[in-house]
């Protein structure tokens, strides 16, 4: 079983993706919904979430864990992976490596929460392989709210993407990376007013193609992974918290009926 999760309903991007690629595979799903967004959070709290998260999806079975969160990804791979001995993946290292593929004038915008923002990961990443590159990071807080309640065709959030998106076209990147799994929810929005000459990097396509990867150089441990069950597949999608409007909001984000159940009940 794959276990992924996230700060909130924001990974079912993720999921769609696995889903998409490793149709074969059953997937647990937790979305922290009680205690998003991490994003503002420090460090250290973040980190404590992230053991937290990555417990409970292995007490229900996961042996690959998907960190389908940037904030997480950006300041707790390295403890989970110190802590947990099952193969972990995050959704910066894949994003980097497809930008550095696909910038053409090496001019690269990155949009994320602040706690990605601040932790200059993706800069720092991207300067390792190629130190001449040229990176332009914008935290955009607001955006995950938005997503989260399903703003996504409004004209407020038309106008705030627009806002945050103005310094980085001033800049003129040639590439953009979604550096938040919430953000392919409002790929449409934001290709429209960055241009549709920058390219966008979404990190739920290129994650999900690395364990896909992964499992075809690993037979023995794709072999024992569950596989999906009937029309269903079998897949269980937890959250932390439960309002009246989440399963229509996780239908959006995954693109199919979806059922959620309680963490704990």
């Amino acid at each position: 079983m794959i276990g992924i999760f996230d700060s909130g309903i924001g990974g079912l991007t993720v999921v769609r993706e696995v889903l998409k690629q490793l149709p074969r595979y059953r997937i647990v799903y937790f979305g922290d919904t009680a205690r998003t967004p991490y994003g503002p959070k420090s460090p250290r709290t973040i980190i404590e979430y992230a053991l937290e998260d990555t417990e409970f999806l292995l007490k229900q079975g996961a042996q690959i864990i998907v960190v389908a969160c940037n904030s997480v990804s950006s300041v707790a791979t390295a403890v989970l992976k110190e802590r947990f001995r099952v193969p972990i993946f995050e959704v910066i290292a894949p994003a980097v490596r497809t930008t550095l593929a696909l910038t053409r004038r090496r001019r690269v915008g990155i949009i994320g929460t602040r706690a990605t923002i601040d932790s200059g990961v993706y800069e720092r990443s991207l300067k390792a392989l190629d130190p001449e590159i040229q990176v332009f990071s914008h935290p955009c807080p607001l955006l995950v709210p938005l997503v989260e309640e399903g703003w996504l065709k409004r004209t407020e959030t038309k106008q705030i993407v627009r806002k945050y998106l103005y310094p980085l076209k001033l800049k003129q990147i040639d590439t953009l990376v979604l550096g938040c799994t919430h953000y392919p929810l409002l790929k449409g929005i934001i290709q429209t007013k960055i241009g549709r000459r920058v390219r966008v990097i979404d990190s739920s396509q290129e994650v999900a193609a690395w364990v896909k990867t992964y499992l075809e150089e690993n037979p023995t441990l794709a072999g024992s992974l569950s596989a999906a069950e009937g029309e269903g597949g079998g897949h269980r999608f937890f959250v932390s918290d439960l309002t009246p409007n989440s399963e229509a909001i996780a239908r959006d984000f995954l693109g199919r009926p979806i059922t959620l159940e309680m963490a704990g009940d």
